[in-house]
This record gives structure tokens, sequence and C-alpha cells, in this order.
């Protein structure tokens, strides 16, 4: 739908014409996916500078009808944030750190602050704002909490969701929910922050957060072994378990095409090992400097006894550990160069991961011979990125018609395995079909219940997560 002149204008008066875009060409970013898979269309991207201009420009979209889109680092990879008409809000500017409260061990936050910026600033404080993903320099912590983003610290300190402690939000209709609590201990009816967080802005926008900060460990040991299968990495991540306890904080695994494709195509990554190994495991612990190092090694040694691994690095610096995340880090970038991907974003009970990628692999092998499969991702948490890079004989166009059933085939298989088909990056555009093939009725009702009532009119972010019709085709909810 187009939007009406007297809307634009209303807006423009509302936070000024220099915070509103309606030439194209500078629409543009605003209205493509980050890897090209969509490309959107709207009338003007406003930035308002504060909450209550985002309550004005909200108003006056609810008011006219018009459907209304935010949009952050738009960092995200299932089209959550493209707009199919009508107004995007950017909330970039909604860029200042409320507040620090060291003792209470939070950090108060508008929607626009940059993640790397949050991070550092806990670290002034001496303190740490543990979620750290690959786009942690440009992706802003109101989309961080809108998807729920998970990263490498999920298996310690949680997805988002685990981290807010309040917020505050512009409704559908213009009204501002002002629950910015910094509180642990808040029994008062509906925990209602759970509603926005993970909605992908279809009931409402995050304008700003109290987010929970953590004390720094006093140290860090990362670790990256080569072992022969999955399967032994998954006994030794049991094993870790249960030697470090809580200060197992992350534990990534990648396959032998994941580290070999990074350490050719990125400068910063560097395979340690001489020989190759079929599979590989990122793992970091931290906390308390006393005896942790020794429990680290008692657990790698008996490992390498047992045959779980075949070699083992202790990072023995601060660069050293930089060099072994690289590798982990820029495997997405390193696909790129290898041609046509189709990826995915499932996740399965961790004794099962070892499992399905074997099943995983097998069937898409079969699927279609030479087929590379990148398989890596938080093994800890059960998440795994398992994309498939094109035969290097294959056009990567006719490579790249088959993503809709190769989707289906690793979707049905981990769901057959009681995982999810998104783990971390939400339903967007992208998944919407996926949600309401997968999902019980009951559950796709609660869905568009909460969504007609908190949005009655349809303007957030339509098209996106969970289908919902309005006016005389609306069902009952």
């Amino acid at each position: 739908m187009s939007v009406p002149e007297q809307l634009l204008d209303a807006i423009k008066d509302a936070v000024g014409p220099k915070a509103c875009i309606t030439d194209p060409k500078e629409l543009d970013p605003h209205i493509t996916e980050t890897r090209g898979l969509w490309r959107g269309q709207c009338d003007m991207a406003v930035s308002p500078a504060s909450t209550g201009e985002v309550a004005k420009v909200v108003s006056l979209c609810f008011e006219a009808g018009v459907p209304i889109v935010p949009q952050g680092g738009n960092t995200g990879l299932v089209g959550g944030g493209v707009p199919d008409g009508g107004i995007v809000l950017l909330t970039g500017r909604l860029n200042k750190i409320r507040e620090i409260d060291p003792l209470n061990n939070t950090l108060t936050a508008e929607a626009g602050c940059i993640l790397a910026n949050i991070q550092e600033a806990a670290k002034s404080k001496d303190r740490l704002f543990p979620l750290s993903l690959g786009a942690e320099g440009s992706c802003q912590i109101g989309g961080n909490l809108s998807t729920n983003a998970g990263g490498v610290q999920v298996l310690h300190y949680g997805n988002a969701r685990n981290l807010v402690l309040g917020l505050e939000v512009v409704l559908p209709d213009g009204r501002v929910w002002n629950g910015l609590r910094a509180l642990r201990k808040d029994n008062t009816g509906y925990d209602l922050k759970h509603l926005f967080i993970g909605a992908e802005g279809t009931l409402g926008i995050i304008t700003a957060a109290v987010l929970k900060l953590f004390s720094i460990p006093e140290a860090r040991e990362t670790v990256l072994c080569a072992a022969p299968d999955a399967a032994g990495l998954l006994t030794l991540f049991g094993r870790m378990q249960d030697a470090m306890g809580d200060s197992l904080t992350a534990f990534e695994i990648m396959n032998r095409f994941a580290v070999s494709i990074t350490c050719r195509h990125i400068d910063a990554a560097r395979d340690p090992f001489a020989g190759a190994h079929a599979e590989y495991a990122l793992i970091e612990v931290s906390g308390p400097a006393l005896g942790q190092k020794e429990r680290l090694e008692r657990v790698l040694a008996k490992a390498l006894d047992d045959g779980l691994i075949d070699d083992a690095v202790i990072a023995a610096s601060d660069a050293q550990a930089s060099e072994l995340w690289a590798i982990r880090e820029n495997i997405p970038e390193a696909q790129k160069p290898e041609g046509g991907s189709i990826k995915h974003d499932i996740s399965v009970p961790v004794s099962k991961v070892s499992e399905f990628l074997g099943k995983a692999t097998a069937m898409m092998e079969a699927q279609l011979p030479g087929i590379r499969v990148c398989a890596f991702g938080h093994a800890g948490d059960g998440n795994i990125h398992f994309n498939l890079s094109r035969p290097e004989a294959m056009d990567t166009d006719a490579y790249m018609e088959n993503r809709g059933p190769f989707n289906r085939l690793i979707h049905d298989l981990a769901m057959a395995m009681d995982g999810s088909f998104s783990a971390e990056h939400g339903i967007g555009k992208m998944k919407v079909g996926d949600l309401h093939r997968y999902k019980e009725d009951a559950e796709i009702d609660l869905m568009r219940s909460l969504k007609q009532a908190l949005d009655p009119k349809g303007i957030m972010n339509p098209g996106k997560v969970v289908e919902v019709e309005y006016g005389e085709k609306a069902e009952k909810p």
C-alpha cells in the first residue's frame, strides 16, 4: 500500500525532516536483506531520537493503519527487517546507555546501542555483558532482544532472553509500556517482557532494556581439539561439564571442511595442527584461576588416552586464543568464496547432536553427490549450523534451486529428533511456512491470539513470524 502524503508530512513534523528518508537511493540499504535474498519496499525510513518520538510515529501509523517495520543493524538472516510497504523505523539514534549499576550488576541501554559498545561500557565498570556474536560490531541490542539472539556463550549465560530484567516498549497503538525494572524478584503478575523478546517487532518496538551484568572471569583458557568423529567430542563435552562445572563457557564444534575453507580464505585464521582431522572442538573455560588449567589438562589428557581426540592445543596467550577463535568466527565469511550455500540453523538435544550430524550428512551426500557439508556451531547447547556448499563443478544458480527441498529434508530430520528448525535466527519471513508446518494448532492459535490482541490493526511488522488475517477474514482467537 502507498503511504498517504499527509502521514509522511505528519511524521516529518513529529521528528523533523532531517530524520526522515524518502529518496529511493537512500532507502535502498533499509529495504534489502543483508545477504540479498529479499528486496522490499517502503515510502519512508524514519530515525526517531527518543522513545517519545518513536511513540509519536507509531501512534500516527496506528491511526492511519499503515504498516511499520522496526529495524536495527539490519544484520538478521531470516528477512525479519525487510519491509513490504509502509514505514521503516530505524532505531540507530536511540543509542544512549542510560545507567550502569555495578553493585546491582545491571546496565540500562537504549535499543540502538551497538552490542560491542555495550560490552565495552560494561567492561569500563569491571563487568561483563556476555552476549557475543559475529555481528556484534554492527548489530543493535534492540534487534538482539527482538530476535532472542544466541551466540557463543549461551552454554553458560543463556540466550538474550536470559540476560534481560526489564524492557521499555512502544506498543502498536503508540502507548509506552515502561517495564524498566532492575529487579531479580518481581512476582507481580504476567512477566510481560517475554512477550516482546523474540517477537521480531510484531508485537511492539523495544526502545530500551535493563540488562544483566556479570563479574569478569579471573582467568580464561581456550583450547582447540582435533578428533576422529563428533561422537568423541560429545563424550568429551560431558566430561568437561562434570570436571569444569560452570567454568565451561563455550563448546563449539566444526567439521574439516569448515576449518579448511576458513584457514584458506581468512588471513587471521591458521590451522595449528600439522595434519587434517575429521572434527574439531573449540572449548573455552573461564572463572577462578586456582586449579582451572590443571583440571582442564587432566580432562584433555584422559580424552587423548581414550582416543576421543587426536590432538589439542591450549592457547598460551590472548593473541593465540584470538587466532583459535578466528577459525570458528570466520566460517560464514569463508563460505562465500566457495559458491552457493544452503543454510540451516537447527537445534536438537545435546545428546542427539552426533546422531543428527551423521544422519544429515549421509542423507545430503546421497541426495547430491559432491555436495560439501559445512557443519559447525554451538554443540554445547545443541545448535548446529548445518550448511551445504555446492559441488565444485555445479552452477550456483542451478544448485540454489535445491534450497527449498533441502531445507525441508533437514528441518524434517531435526523435528523428528525432538529439535527445532530455527535455533537462534528466528522466523522472519523466511520460515513462516515452516512455523505453520511444524507447530501444533494450539500453539499457532495462541500466537495468533496474542498478535490480534496486542496489534489489532496488524500494522507491526506484518507478514513476519505468524500468519494472521484481519478484518472479515480474521479467525476468532
